[in-house]
C-alpha cells in the first residue's frame, strides 16, 4: 500500500471506520447507495421480466399476424393459407373462428353455472404450427373429435368443470332463432348444443385460461353459421419483431381485399403501459440514488471541516490543489464503490429469492400480494439484463464521484495559513 499515490493511500486510510460522527455518516451514505442501487436493479429486472414473459405468453397462444377479408368472412381460406405459407419468413398458418358464446354447466346435483367465454375454432392438424395449445393440455387430452371442447384451467375451476363433464353452448345462431320464434303460435324451444370436455389447458396466461374455450373448426363454423368460411388466418413467423416488413410483403402477395393485423397492435395497450411504467420506475428510483449522492456530499463536507488541519499540513509540505482534490474525490469514489458493490449483491440476492420472500409476505399479511387475476402471472417474473445492470451501477458510481467534486474543490481552495491559524 505504501507504493500507492499518497492521495489514494490517505483516502483508504480515512475510509476506515473510527467510530466518529463522520464515520457513521459515511456508513449511512454507503448504505443509502446500496439500497438505491439494489432496489433499482430489482425493479428494473422485475419489469423486464414482466415484459419478456408477457410477450412470450401472448405469442404462445396468439398469432404474430392475422389475415382477414375486408368486410366479410374469409371464404377462400385454404387458397390464402397456401399463399401466406409460401413466404420464406412464415413458420405456419392456420384458419380460425373466434367469437363469444353463452355456456351453461350440467351438474348432476345443485344449480347450473352460466358463463360467457370466447370460443376459438381451430384446425387440430395445423394448430401446432401457430400456437403452443397442443402441448399445453394439463388434464385429459388434445382431442377435438365430435362435439368436444378444451377449456382453460381457471375457467374450469371457476365453473366447477372436470374432464368428461358436459357443457351446453348457446351460439349466436341459437339466440337468433329464439328471437325469431318468440311470440309465434308454433313457438318451439331452441335447445343449445351439447359438448363434452375432453381436456383442460394451461397456456401460462391467466386471461386466456379464464376466458377462452377451444373447439374444432367445424364446430365453430356451425356455431356461427359460417358454412365453409372462417373469420381469418393465424400466422406465425420466424422473427416476431419483423412483422411490419412481413405484413407489407404479404399484402403485396395477397392483393386488395385483405386486412392484416399485428400482435403488437392487438396488445399495444398493455405493452406500452409496461414500457412507460418501467421508465417511470427508473426515474423515481434514480431520484433516490441522487438523494444518496447528496448524502455522500454532506458527509464529505463535514469530513473536509474535520480534516482542515490535515489539509493545511499537506499543503505546507507541498501537496498541490489537484492532489488535495483527488484525495476527497477518491474518498467519494470509495463510498460509491462499496455502496454500488453491496447494492449489486443485495439486488441479485433478493431477486434470486423473490418468490420465496413473496410467499412469506403472503402468509404474514394474509393477503395475496401478487394476484394472478390482476397480473396474469402466478409467480413473480424477473429478467436481469447485463446492459441494465451496467447502466444502473455505472450511473450510480458516476453520481458518487460527482458528489465529491464540491467538497474536493472546497478542500483544494483552503489556504495553508488559514487552515492552520486556529490549530
Amino acid at each position: 500500500m505504501s507504493r500507492l499515490p499518497f492521495e489514494i493511500f490517505l483516502a483508504l486510510r480515512y475510509f476506515r471506520p473510527k467510530g466518529t460522527y463522520v464515520s457513521v455518516m459515511t456508513l449511512i451514505a454507503a448504505v443509502g447507495v446500496m439500497l438505491a442501487v439494489g432496489m433499482l436493479i430489482i425493479v428494473i429486472a422485475v419489469m423486464t421480466g414482466f415484459d419478456h414473459d408477457l410477450r412470450e405468453r401472448i405469442l404462445g397462444f396468439n398469432a404474430h399476424l392475422k389475415v382477414f377479408a375486408q368486410g366479410t368472412t374469409l371464404h377462400n381460406s385454404e387458397q390464402v393459407r397456401k399463399v401466406v405459407a409460401a413466404h420464406p419468413d412464415v413458420r405456419g398458418a392456420a384458419p380460425f373462428v373466434f367469437g363469444q358464446v353463452l355456456v351453461e354447466t350440467q351438474p348432476a346435483t345443485g344449480n347450473a353455472t352460466v358463463g360467457a367465454p370466447w370460443v376459438r375454432g381451430i384446425d387440430p392438424q395445423n394448430e401446432s404450427t401457430v400456437t403452443v395449445l397442443p402441448k399445453s393440455v394439463v388434464a385429459g387430452k388434445f382431442n377435438l373429435e365430435g362435439r368436444s371442447l378444451l377449456v382453460g384451467r381457471e375457467f374450469a375451476h371457476n365453473m366447477g368443470l372436470y374432464v368428461g363433464d358436459r357443457l351446453a353452448v348457446y351460439s349466436p345462431r341459437n339466440i337468433q332463432e329464439m328471437r325469431q320464434a318468440r311470440g309465434k303460435t308454433n313457438e318451439v324451444a331452441i335447445l343449445p348444443d351439447d359438448y363434452v370436455i375432453n381436456g383442460i389447458f394451461d397456456v401460462g396466461h391467466y386471461e386466456y385460461n379464464a376466458t377462452v374455450i377451444v373447439t374444432s373448426l367445424d364446430n365453430a363454423q356451425d356455431l356461427y353459421d359460417l358454412d365453409n368460411s372462417v373469420h381469418g388466418l393465424m400466422v406465425m413467423v420466424k422473427d416476431p419483431f419483423q412483422v411490419d416488413r412481413i405484413r407489407t410483403e404479404l399484402e403485396a402477395r395477397l392483393g386488395k381485399g385483405y386486412k392484416i393485423t399485428l400482435w403488437t397492435e392487438e396488445n399495444s395497450g398493455i405493452l406500452n403501459a409496461l414500457m412507460v411504467e418501467k421508465q417511470a420506475m427508473f426515474v423515481v428510483l434514480f431520484v433516490i440514488m441522487v438523494v444518496a449522492a447528496f448524502g455522500i456530499m454532506s458527509t464529505l463536507i463535514a469530513f473536509v471541516f474535520q480534516k482542515t488541519r490535515d489539509v493545511g499540513i499537506l499543503k505546507t509540505l507541498g501537496a498541490t490543489r489537484l492532489q488535495i482534490a483527488a484525495l476527497f474525490v477518491g474518498q467519494s469514489a470509495l463510498v460509491g464503490l462499496v455502496g454500488v458493490s453491496a447494492g449489486l449483491v443485495f439486488g441479485r440476492t433478493l431477486l434470486a429469492w423473490r418468490n420465496e420472500f413473496l410467499d412469506v409476505m403472503n402468509r404474514l399479511t394474509g393477503f395475496e400480494l401478487f394476484p394472478a387475476a390482476i397480473y396474469t402471472f402466478d409467480r413473480l417474473p424477473a429478467m436481469v439484463l447485463p446492459l441494465d445492470v451496467t447502466i444502473i451501477c455505472g450511473s450510480a458510481f458516476l453520481l458518487c464521484i460527482l458528489a465529491g467534486v464540491l467538497p474536493a474543490w472546497k478542500a483544494a481552495s483552503l489556504h495553508p495559513v488559514e487552515a492552520l491559524r486556529h490549530e
